[in-house]
């Protein structure tokens, strides 16, 4: 049985270091390589795991230096002595979330106790960071990257072009490939930029070079602009909505990643009007604010027409497999929620509904973090459970990067697309 257990963990190391993903069994859980999925999007370029793992890794591997003495870890130590020390009764709404807290508590151990006994992913884990990297992270500066926000706000705006630079094999001649190379000059703000080859492109935009995915496409604007994604025909619309508002958010305003928003301006996105006539399944990203979750429940899904089916949770790690943080820190769980439910199409109906494969609710998926709010790619675990053909219609809203096959859309979908975050062919 021991043999068996070790060629069936052998098995699935090999097959995540091919897709990314790796399957507990015996825990509603998976652990994610977001690195190794996203690279499933591009054939002569490649997500720098350095880049990308820009955080949650010790700067030396894993030093004997006592890590209890670093900056970070001291500000942390003291933020949890801060709210031990000053225990007070929570109010109505924080009882509320931290009943789901306690709740959904035995399915994040669970799955994390999985992780911790996958010797050999751990040890795989502690090299992500560094797995076929050539270069050094540190060698990459973002001082000069373009600020996409600021750009498509500017009354120049509608004149800015982007630069589709295609590279194509197209024949053989003997033993030698012809190659042809062309460029197309588009606008970049409010118009669909669309790579609709079988391989990525790269692009240029104000002296900024940006790889666009394979079979992608994106919509730059802001919020006033969506109405412009509503297809003419319900047939073109998405079975899969991915959304990550930039919801109210202090710490998000301290660290002056991006731009929030009220969260009263998402009741205005046309989930309905873009939902596929055979419907669709939508994801939303929210924090573990219970001010939050009441918001979703009773006013933004009713208002999306939006009916809810379960909820995963995206738990993060560091390098060597520990959590980010305590799990019962009140103000800083390490984990993420994300809530699924059915725009239901003109064509959805009952018998359809009860024809598609049941999301488990408290599904789990692992992850070390990359850069601030950045979501792991999890559209391939949704694929199960959503309606209408294959392959799907998928869009992502708030979209800061692009993967293969997807609509992008947002104020700044190239951010991550920048050529910094990603190694060249001669660097493979």
């Amino acid at each position: 049985m021991a043999e068996m257990a070790a060629f069936d963990s052998d098995d699935r190391l090999s097959a995540f270091q091919k897709s990314g993903v790796y399957r507990f069994d015996d825990a509603n859980a998976y652990f994610i390589d977001p690195v190794r999925v996203l690279n499933q999007s591009y054939t002569r370029f490649r997500v720098s795991p350095a880049v990308y793992y820009s955080r949650f890794f010790p700067s030396s591997d894993f030093s004997t230096e006592n890590p209890l003495n670093s900056p970070n870890n001291s500000r942390k130590r003291k933020r949890r002595e801060k709210e031990k020390k000053k225990p007070r009764d929570l109010n109505s709404r924080e009882q509320l979330a931290e009943r789901r807290h306690q709740e959904v508590t035995p399915a994040l151990l669970k799955a994390h106790e999985a992780l911790l006994a996958a010797s050999k992913l751990l040890e795989t884990l502690r090299n992500l960071r560094d797995d076929g990297e050539k270069n050094n992270s540190e060698s990459i500066s973002r001082e000069c990257e373009l600020d996409l926000v600021e750009l498509g706000s500017v009354w120049q705006a509608p004149f800015y072009e982007i630069v589709l630079n295609s590279h194509d094999e197209v024949t053989e001649v003997g033993n030698a490939g012809v190659e042809s190379d062309y460029q197309r000059v588009v606008p970049v703000f409010d118009n669909l930029v669309a790579n609709e080859g079988a391989d990525e492109i790269e692009s240029e935009l104000l002296d900024h070079k940006y790889i666009l995915p394979k079979k992608s496409c994106f919509y730059m604007s802001d919020l006033r602009q969506i109405h412009n994604l509503i297809p003419v025909e319900s047939d073109r619309g998405f079975n899969l909505i991915m959304i990550d508002p930039p919801w109210e958010n202090s710490s998000a305003h301290q660290k002056q990643k991006y731009q929030t928003m009220p969260n009263r301006h998402f009741l205005s996105l046309p989930v309905k009007q873009i939902t596929h006539t055979c419907g669709a399944l939508v994801a939303l990203w929210v924090t573990n604010r219970e001010k939050l979750r009441k918001f979703v429940e009773i006013e933004l899904f009713p208002k999306w027409g939006v009916e809810y089916a379960a909820t995963f949770y995206w738990l993060k790690v560091k390098a060597d497999g520990l959590l980010i943080s305590e799990l019962d820190l009140f103000h800083h769980r390490p984990y993420e929620c994300l809530l699924l439910g059915y725009s239901h199409g003109k064509e959805m109906n009952s018998e359809q509904m009860m024809r598609l494969k049941r999301i488990p609710d408290n599904q789990v998926f692992i992850s070390v973090p990359g850069d601030y709010s950045r979501k792991p790619p999890i559209g391939e675990l949704l694929m199960d459970y959503v309606p209408g053909f294959k392959p799907a219609r998928c869009i992502e809203l708030f979209a800061r990067e692009m993967i293969a096959g997807w609509t992008s859309w947002g104020n700044e979908p190239l951010h991550f697309q920048d050529s910094r975050y990603f190694l060249g062919s001669k660097d493979k």
